[in-house]
Protein backbone atom coordinates (compact mmCIF):
# COMPACT_ATOMS: atom_id res chain seq x y z
CA UNK A 1 0.00 0.00 0.00
CA UNK A 2 1.52 3.37 -1.12
CA UNK A 3 1.75 6.76 1.15
CA UNK A 4 -1.47 8.79 1.23
CA UNK A 5 -1.89 11.83 -1.09
CA UNK A 6 -2.31 14.43 1.10
CA UNK A 7 -1.94 18.44 0.01
CA UNK A 8 0.90 20.87 0.40
CA UNK A 9 1.55 24.22 1.14
CA UNK A 10 3.24 25.76 -1.77
CA UNK A 11 6.10 28.84 -2.06
CA UNK A 12 3.11 31.49 -2.59
CA UNK A 13 2.51 31.26 1.34
CA UNK A 14 6.22 32.24 2.38
CA UNK A 15 5.79 35.48 4.59
CA UNK A 16 2.27 35.31 3.83
CA UNK A 17 0.35 33.17 6.28
CA UNK A 18 -3.35 34.50 5.35
CA UNK A 19 -4.81 31.79 7.24
CA UNK A 20 -8.10 31.28 5.30
CA UNK A 21 -7.06 28.13 4.71
CA UNK A 22 -7.50 27.26 8.13
CA UNK A 23 -10.88 28.47 8.63
CA UNK A 24 -11.94 26.39 6.14
CA UNK A 25 -10.06 22.89 7.05
CA UNK A 26 -12.32 20.45 8.78
CA UNK A 27 -9.48 18.67 10.07
CA UNK A 28 -7.32 21.15 11.73
CA UNK A 29 -4.44 20.16 9.66
CA UNK A 30 -2.68 23.32 9.42
CA UNK A 31 0.43 24.16 11.50
CA UNK A 32 2.41 27.52 11.50
CA UNK A 33 6.04 26.75 10.26
CA UNK A 34 7.38 30.08 10.69
CA UNK A 35 7.79 31.84 7.22
CA UNK A 36 4.68 29.56 6.02
CA UNK A 37 1.81 27.32 6.83
CA UNK A 38 2.40 23.25 6.68
CA UNK A 39 -0.28 20.51 6.20
CA UNK A 40 -0.08 17.17 8.31
CA UNK A 41 0.10 14.90 5.85
CA UNK A 42 -1.07 12.11 8.33
CA UNK A 43 -4.13 13.99 8.98
CA UNK A 44 -4.81 15.56 5.61
CA UNK A 45 -8.54 13.75 4.77
CA UNK A 46 -7.99 15.35 1.14
CA UNK A 47 -11.30 17.14 1.16
CA UNK A 48 -9.80 20.08 -1.25
CA UNK A 49 -11.79 22.80 0.57
CA UNK A 50 -8.27 24.52 1.44
CA UNK A 51 -7.63 25.22 -2.43
CA UNK A 52 -10.30 27.78 -2.96
CA UNK A 53 -9.79 29.14 0.37
CA UNK A 54 -6.35 30.19 -0.36
CA UNK A 55 -6.19 33.76 -1.78
CA UNK A 56 -2.47 33.36 -3.06
CA UNK A 57 -2.92 29.59 -4.75
CA UNK A 58 -0.55 28.05 -2.56
CA UNK A 59 -2.21 24.61 -1.76
CA UNK A 60 -2.45 21.91 -3.89
CA UNK A 61 -3.23 18.03 -4.36
CA UNK A 62 0.71 16.15 -3.79
CA UNK A 63 0.65 14.73 -6.73
CA UNK A 64 -0.48 17.85 -8.49
CA UNK A 65 3.23 19.50 -7.58
CA UNK A 66 5.10 16.49 -8.63
CA UNK A 67 7.48 17.00 -11.40
CA UNK A 68 6.50 20.88 -11.44
CA UNK A 69 9.38 23.69 -9.16
CA UNK A 70 7.25 23.28 -6.43
CA UNK A 71 8.29 19.32 -6.07
CA UNK A 72 10.86 20.20 -2.98
CA UNK A 73 7.54 21.57 -0.91
CA UNK A 74 6.46 18.08 -0.26
CA UNK A 75 9.46 16.92 1.29
CA UNK A 76 9.69 20.26 2.87
CA UNK A 77 5.95 19.85 4.74
CA UNK A 78 6.63 16.19 5.57
CA UNK A 79 10.17 17.35 7.08
CA UNK A 80 8.64 20.10 9.68
CA UNK A 81 6.81 16.92 11.17
CA UNK A 82 9.90 14.59 11.07
CA UNK A 83 12.33 17.31 13.04
CA UNK A 84 9.80 18.51 15.55
CA UNK A 85 8.90 16.96 18.93
CA UNK A 86 4.79 15.85 19.40
CA UNK A 87 4.43 19.05 21.86
CA UNK A 88 6.31 21.36 19.10
CA UNK A 89 3.36 20.16 16.43
CA UNK A 90 1.34 20.56 18.67
CA UNK A 91 1.86 23.93 19.55
CA UNK A 92 2.56 25.16 16.38
CA UNK A 93 -0.99 24.39 15.65
CA UNK A 94 -3.76 26.22 13.75
CA UNK A 95 -7.10 26.18 14.43
CA UNK A 96 -10.23 27.99 13.15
Amino acid sequence: MGVAVTHVVLSPCIGVKDGACVQVCPVDCFFDAGEMLVIHPDECIDCGVCIDACPVDAILPEDDVRGTAEEPFIDRNRAWFEAHSSAEIEAARRSA
